[in-house]
């Protein structure tokens, strides 16, 4: 389970051994010997060289990141990356253990934190209609009065009377580490970092999530978009290893602090990706990263649109 635990012992490197290890040994042969992978980067001068940046990417597949990462490293004049991964695929031990070879920083959602505790407490995954119930009351989603009082009596029973105070407060310091990993990263250790907004993946790029512009607003990093087209067809399942075709990356013009974020500007500090920072800036918050997904958005072909429909 990614705990507090587990994410202190997250060691970022400036220049990943595994990263360069994959990149050589099996990145190399799968795109340009046993497969034939086209692997285009539009626009490439809008990507700063030798200075890391947050990348923003929408997420077509599991492994849509790869070629990218790879096409930097081929060309030797960009920093290396880190990636926020869901905390879910940290649930198999090996797999954890070459994410975090790979540089990697889990990202654990309050849903898997419910999910994870229920499965420790009660040794089997937990059913949905009892997450949305226990997941209403987390989030104190209130839509009629007597459901929610029988929720939260459910929840009470489940798990005690004290567990939906003890874990929003836990999610807050898990949070806080991803938070001190990411400033870590772009500071410390030279890193860029690369961010999927929707937190899930779609082949149509869907909702943004507020993290990557908490991130920006904190740092004052620019965000580099980046429009991911056709990475899902030479990873269509779940396989790490790609059938031959092209992936074309769209990256667009970054933005900064002082221009395109310049109305979003938070001159006060604050605690980044805290509850009482997104009580404070949402409004903020959500307007960049409306920004930023457009700007996604723009770089799509018409598969990978959003949907008129879908916000």
């Amino acid at each position: 389970m990614v705990d507090l635990e587990y994410l202190n012992k997250i060691k970022l490197v400036s220049n990943p051994l595994t990263q360069r290890s994959i990149a050589r040994v099996v990145l190399l042969p799968n795109f340009e010997i046993f497969r034939k992978v086209e692997i285009i980067i539009e626009n490439m001068e809008h990507i700063p060289c030798r200075e890391n940046v947050i990348f923003a990417m929408n997420h077509t597949d599991r492994f849509n990141y790869w070629p990218f990462q790879y096409k930097l490293w081929r060309l030797k004049s960009f920093p290396y990356t880190t990636v926020w991964v869901k905390g879910k695929y940290y649930r198999n031990a090996f797999l954890a253990k070459g994410l975090d070879s790979c540089n990697l920083i889990p990202v654990p959602s309050m849903g898997y934190l419910i999910e994870e505790f229920y499965r420790k407490k009660f040794h089997k995954r937990i059913d949905k209609e009892i997450y949305r119930k226990i997941r209403d009351v987390v989030d104190d989603k209130e839509s009629d009065p007597e459901t929610y009082a029988r929720d939260v009596e459910e929840t009470a029973k489940l798990f005690g009377d004290h567990f939906v105070a003890f874990i929003r407060d836990y999610y807050e310091k898990l949070m806080s580490r991803v938070a001190e990993l990411s400033i870590l990263a772009l500071f410390e250790k030279g890193l860029s970092l690369i961010i999927f907004p929707e937190g899930t993946r779609a082949a149509q790029l869907g909702y943004g999530k507020t993290g990557i512009a908490q991130v920006a607003l904190c740092t004052g990093k620019a965000v580099i978009p980046v429009g991911c087209n056709y990475s899902d067809t030479i990873y269509p399942g779940s396989s790490p290893f790609a059938k031959s075709g092209r992936v074309i990356y769209r990256v667009g013009e970054p933005l900064t602090m002082d221009r395109h974020l310049k109305e979003f500007k938070i001159s006060d500090t604050f605690s980044l990706l805290s509850r009482e920072s997104q009580r404070k800036y949402g409004k903020q918050f959500e307007g960049a990263t409306t920004v930023i997904m457009d700007r996604i958005n723009a770089l799509l072909d018409e598969p990978y649109r959003k949907s008129p429909t879908r916000v």
